[in-house]
């Protein structure tokens, strides 16, 4: 199949490109938001074709010589209007669309109305809504709205844990604008008692607010990094342990990736943290000072690490299987498109 996506999750992304279609991802001069384009630190396959939205329209109509274009793939509200003013599509109608929420609702968490749950072809189940996470499709409210959950799936970075570093490491992409939401606040309140790195974008922001809060944390500023995927699963695995310190979140893949890595886990028992993080793989705990007392035994205790590191890894490649995730989705591009294929689809 030839699937239509915008470059917007690039973890999410790598797994999902590694399925046996080829993908359209758009690309505008500048890479901005709605036209990245292939990424630049993640290695995708040479299945993945930048377009622009001139060449998406000689894709749509078959000009292209490659037999037009299969499904959609939406991640944003606005995607459909991007469609239809760069093809003349529109999704759900004119082409098989399907989309995927990535995230937990961040407006009143019981009754926050989905963007898509009162549009008329969502309404008659032409463009189901998937959902990452249980968690979320149970949060969402999406009306009438079909709704599928497909569940994450993690390719397999191998077991690269050392534990050399007697350090919590913690992935954290905009640490001051998503506070509360991110468990910045719990993230250097462990980091105040237990020594700690952070990784993820806006760390630099960070980095500034702690110089202003005097010289012990001018100095945690100096064990924060903004790396390239590559490079951030060599750092991670040099760590004893992996902080996820969200309170609200959908499910960080970085989590994901950092048990698969073979790190055992620190995290707050919420939203889907029970499912991914089982007992024998780390500490679920509302309370930043045993996240910290943990952290600090098993900086003292690497065998105990190492033990629940091993646990953390067999749970999530057995819990989230690329191949399995890349099965269910392409079930369900084929479904849409035979649908619409049938008389009155």
């Amino acid at each position: 199949m030839r699937v239509v996506l915008w470059h917007v999750h690039g973890s999410w992304t790598t797994a999902f490109v590694q399925g046996p279609h080829e993908y359209l991802v758009p690309v505008l001069p500048g890479r901005p938001p709605d036209g990245r384009g292939r990424a630049r630190t993640w290695d995708w396959p040479a299945s993945v074709r930048e377009v622009s939205p001139a060449a998406l329209r000689r894709a749509v109509d078959g000009s292209d010589g490659r037999g037009g274009v299969d499904a959609v793939v939406l991640q944003r509200p606005h995607e459909a209007g991007l469609l239809r003013a760069w093809t003349g599509l529109r999704a759900g109608t004119d082409v098989p669309a399907v989309y995927l929420e990535h995230d937990a609702p961040g407006g009143p968490a019981a009754a926050t109305r989905h963007p898509l749950a009162d549009v008329d072809v969502v309404a008659r189940g032409r463009v189901p809504v998937v959902h990452v996470t249980r968690f979320n499709a149970l949060m969402w409210d999406t009306g009438d709205a079909r709704t599928v959950v497909i569940d994450h799936g993690i390719p397999d970075p191998g077991h690269r844990w050392t534990g050399e570093r007697e350090r919590v490491a913690a992935v954290v992409n905009e640490p001051v604008r998503r506070w509360r939401a991110a468990g910045t606040d719990v993230l250097l309140h462990v980091a105040e008692r237990v020594p700690a790195e952070v990784y993820g974008m806006g760390t630099d922001l960070l980095a500034e607010h702690l110089a202003r809060r005097g010289p012990t944390a001018a100095t945690a500023a100096g064990h924060l990094h903004d790396l390239p995927q590559a490079q951030l699963h060599e750092r991670l695995a040099g760590a004893r342990a992996y902080l996820h310190p969200y309170r609200w979140t959908s499910l960080g893949l970085a989590l994901l990736e950092a048990m698969a890595l073979g790190l055992p886990v620190l995290a707050l028992p919420v939203t889907e943290a029970y499912a991914a993080v089982p007992p024998d793989a780390g500490v679920l705990s509302a309370d930043p000072d045993e996240l910290a007392a943990v952290a600090r035994r098993w900086l003292h205790d690497p065998d105990e690490a190492a033990a629940r590191g091993k646990a953390a890894r067999e749970h999530v490649l057995a819990r989230y299987p690329l191949g399995t995730f890349l099965d269910r989705w392409t079930r369900l591009l084929h479904e849409l498109h035979d649908q619409a294929a049938r008389p009155g689809g």
